[in-house]
């Protein structure tokens, strides 16, 4: 039984007549006379009566018509359904992402994802950089936001594209010596508890303090550990120690803070976005656009890794509200 079948006896059963349904379905009455009675066999029940009057439905007609009808909306709506996803407009998109995205670039790149593809369902998951890729690298995720390119076991399965450049500043409290200096130079951080994020989960921002302070440096042997930025702000706040963080912190002020540029200006790693080179499923892809949008630069080492949109992309975003 095929659907031509079940649109052949829907439509049999709105016109009464072999004829007009013909007509209506663009085909010889003498084909879908015979297509009907190959329906009536293989369903083992005369499914129309065949009067003078016309060709009306039986009871076991009726009961089928009202099956067939939904079987026919049911495939239109699966149709629709995989155009969609193809498109990327459904779906699922898992993304790990480091804490201080969410200053610089995840608002404005989550917020027109989420307004042009409202069916895609997000999941997000704060985590270091090292969970990040080992999570990548298991499948576990679609794409990641960490610091520095991804390294380990499996990192070379993965594409990865530089998407916000950045650089070392500290976070004081505003009764702290070093609070109204523009900037602190790396011997008065030495001589100052530091407060500074988890070697073990950032690996490139660790072996960078090390570099600046020095790879024995007490201040950050004894430094204290906060996972986030916002903890290391927050333990800045309360007269902990200088807190040292991305420049991106700038973006998060709080009352009672004071931020300082480091000299000499010191390079963390780039925020990258990673994502498996096997993995090229539409929502994935729509994220991506979404990114290269946003991030121009990291636009431009997109398209040389993967190559630019294809038409059917740039058709698909130009249709795509901003």
């Amino acid at each position: 039984m095929e659907a031509r079948h079940l649109r052949y006896a829907l439509t049999l059963a709105e016109h009464a007549h072999f004829g007009r349904a013909a007509g209506a379905l663009g085909i010889a009455q003498p084909p879908l006379s015979k297509q009907i009675a190959d329906l009536e066999r293989e369903v083992g029940a005369r499914l129309f009566d065949r009067t003078r009057q016309g060709v009306f439905p039986t009871a076991a007609g009726a009961a089928f018509l009202s099956r067939a009808r939904r079987a026919l909306d049911e495939i239109a709506a699966a149709s629709v359904d995989a155009a969609r996803a193809a498109r990327g407009e459904t779906g699922r998109l898992r993304l790990g992402f480091i804490a201080s995205a969410l200053l610089e670039p995840l608002p404005d790149v989550l917020g027109r994802f989420g307004r042009e593809r409202p069916d895609v369902r997000l999941e997000l998951h704060e985590m270091a950089t090292r969970r990040s890729t080992a999570a990548l690298v298991a499948g576990e995720l679609d794409a990641a936001i960490g610091l520095g390119r991804p390294g380990g076991v499996g990192a070379e399965q993965l594409v990865s594209v530089p998407i916000s450049h950045d650089h070392l500043v500290a976070v004081v409290s505003s009764t702290h010596p070093y609070a109204g200096q523009s900037s602190v130079d790396v011997d008065q951080l030495r001589r100052q508890p530091l407060i500074v994020a988890p070697g073990e989960d950032e690996p490139a921002v660790a072996t960078g303090l090390r570099t600046l302070l020095g790879k024995d440096s007490p201040a950050l042997s004894g430094a204290t550990i906060a996972r986030d930025i916002h903890t290391i702000i927050g333990l800045a706040a309360c007269g902990v120690g200088v807190g040292l963080g991305p420049s991106r912190m700038l973006a998060a002020p709080r009352r009672g803070t004071w931020f300082c540029e480091v000299t000499p200006r010191t390079p963390l790693p780039d925020l990258v976005l990673s994502f498996s080179a096997r993995d090229r499923s539409p929502a994935l892809n729509a994220f991506l656009d979404v990114i290269r949008r946003n991030c121009p630069e990291a636009g431009a080492a997109l398209d040389h890794r993967l190559g630019p949109l294809g038409p059917q992309e740039e058709d698909d975003r130009d249709s795509t509200p901003a």
